[in-house]
């Protein structure tokens, strides 16, 4: 969209930030006991089980007048500069970082007390051990024949969740085409706060085992607590998924078999895209840069976000099929890849700008300029280097920013803070978040639509002149993230709408008219309609009130979304 000088609005997307108006994916109850099931194969019993403040009104109007729930931002001070917090973390209500919702209703603590009450092992009834779990079309019939669940005591003598520490090193994937999945696993290692909220501490196989764990994930504006029996698929032995390297060490397996639950089975996890793997582990902003060779804004952008403790992951450009083919490079075609540094280093004088990448099958590096073998290392001061340069077969190397973006399609950056987008650090974050639901009545599709726009749901916010930073000459800084919610649990059955949103000026707080929108012009909108599961557009608005439609492209398309508004304040 063309803003004009006159216009209350300025779009401050970075340069180049698309996205594409399709994404494709890369890859019973007993009495007296405690709920579930008896597992008779094992020998001990074992059983299954912020800071803005909107006020919102939200009923239908006459025909002639158009439905919009008024948000009023209140503001009030940030608990931490630079960090995202929503509202029900504040307020610990369920759903928050504090008091995330459980999963399909099972509660941790009461399980693991009852089945360590009874002795007893649990058994999920509601992710059972079966065919169905896996998924279809993964495994072949006679593989899945073979197929065995086995709990990690019955696989080794000394089995750990985590030895040491989680590490990116860790992994090795299996036969599942989940690497967007692993890469973005890869990213969240560097973050141990983030591990400890997503694999909560306390979890052990010695003290109080009763083959029963959990982990927590961000799902469409709320935490949620998953529950899992740790009873893992194998071959003769060998577990088919994702393992890790140190034979005894189970958080990887586990933790992929968490997300294969809340995604729907294991066959549903294959195929995908690292930005949902990214916003599940962290919640937060995310932001999707197209690469484009040549281009200085791409590196300023990586570099703060590297400064602001973003995690990132990258997709490389498919080839002409869907087999991951080695380049001669060394780059693997459509794969998924971590972002694991940004630095500069100084070579005869210049000034180099490197990005460190980890493929997560641990092999197939970079064969390129500054690759491990690369005889430009030997322009770097030794100290420098012997910092930098590990030349191990593990499948992480350096090459330059200019090669990264030639090499990349896209990057995906996932942080607790829009900070990174600006690099501002004078003013702290604010946000809200809001479910809403379109459905027959209140699907107007997208403004092409004109007799029934007036019908999609609708977001008042005022922003006071009070929070005008007057050195910029600009309002608060709003980004606007819309994320639509899954019709269904398996993710492979889920079907996207396209989807966008537009902001409009009003002039005072009276109910609006269907013909409004009709004689009025959006000052900022979604650059494109997508059947992304999220739009974010990052915008600056002056002082004023202003209207948020999220819609749908066609007209009485149902479905649910997360409207989530983050705004730009200084602190009191």
């Amino acid at each position: 969209m063309t803003q004009t000088s006159q216009s209350p609005a300025t779009l401050l997307s970075p340069p180049d930030i698309s996205k594409p108006t399709v994404r494709k994916r890369s890859v019973a109850c007993s009495a007296g006991k405690p709920h579930g099931i008896w597992d008779r194969s094992a020998a001990a019993p074992q059983i299954s089980s912020g800071l803005v403040t909107p006020v919102v009104s939200s009923s239908l109007t006459a025909p002639n007048t158009s439905h919009s729930p008024d948000v009023t931002f209140l503001l009030r001070t940030p608990m931490m500069p630079d960090l995202l917090v929503r509202d029900k973390d504040v307020t610990d209500s369920v759903g928050s970082y504090s008091n995330p919702e459980r999963f399909l209703g099972q509660n941790y603590k009461e399980l693991k007390r009852d089945f360590v009450k009874y002795n007893a092992r649990f058994l999920d009834d509601k992710f059972l051990p079966n065919e169905s779990s896996i998924g279809e079309g993964l495994l072949s019939h006679s593989e899945l024949e073979r197929v065995e669940w086995i709990r990690p005591t019955k696989m080794v003598s000394d089995p750990h969740l985590v030895v040491d520490s989680e590490s990116r090193f860790d992994l090795a994937q299996g036969e599942l085409g989940n690497c967007w999945f692993l890469a973005a696993i890869g990213a969240i290692t560097f973050q141990p706060k983030i591990m400890d909220q997503i694999i909560p501490v306390g979890q052990s196989f010695r003290k109080d085992y009763a083959g029963i764990f959990h982990f927590r994930f961000w799902r469409f504006g709320k935490w949620v607590d998953v529950v899992i029996d740790d009873k893992l698929p194998t071959i003769d032995g060998q577990l088919i998924f994702v393992h890790c390297k140190t034979r005894n060490e189970f958080w990887p397996a586990l933790l992929e078999k968490a997300y294969a639950k809340v995604c729907g089975s294991y066959a549903d996890l294959h195929g995908g895209l690292i930005s949902e793997a990214l916003c599940d582990f962290i919640g937060g902003v995310h932001l999707t840069l197209r690469l484009k060779p040549d281009h200085p804004e791409h590196w300023a952008l990586l570099y703060r976000a590297e400064q602001y403790n973003s995690c990132m992951g990258c997709g490389s450009h498919a080839g002409a099929t869907s087999a991951n083919t080695e380049l001669p490079n060394g780059i693997v075609e459509g794969h998924a890849y971590t972002v694991t540094g940004v630095t500069k280093v100084m070579s005869e004088g210049e000034s180099v700008k490197l990005v460190r990448l980890l493929n997560p099958w641990g092999r197939r590096e970079w064969k390129g300029d500054w690759s491990d073998r690369s005889p430009l290392w030997g322009s770097v001061e030794p100290e420098e280097r012997s910092k930098l340069l590990h030349s191990k077969e593990d499948g992480e190397f350096w090459m330059s920013v200019e090669d990264f973006c030639r090499s990349f399609a896209n990057v995906d950056i996932c942080c607790q803070s829009p900070a990174f987008l600006d690099g501002s650090s004078e003013r702290s974050w604010t946000t809200t978040c809001y479910e809403g639901h379109w459905d027959e009545n209140t699907a107007g599709g997208s403004m092409e639509n004109k007799q029934s726009f007036w019908k999609n749901p609708q977001y008042r916010v005022k922003i006071s002149a009070g929070e005008t930073d007057r050195a910029e000459g600009q309002g608060l800084n709003l980004l606007v993230s819309l994320m639509q919610k899954p019709n269904s649990r398996h993710r492979h059955h889920v079907q996207n709408h396209n989807i966008g949103f537009s902001v409009f000026a009003l002039k005072d707080q009276r109910a609006i008219p269907a013909a409004f929108f009709s004689s009025s012009a959006p000052v900022a909108r979604s650059k494109a309609l997508s059947n992304s599961r999220e739009v974010t557009e990052y915008l600056r608005l002056k002082p004023g009130l202003y209207l948020i439609v999220p819609f749908t492209y066609k007209p009485k398309e149902t479905g649910s979304f997360v409207l989530t508004l983050f705004s730009k304040t200084k602190p009191n």
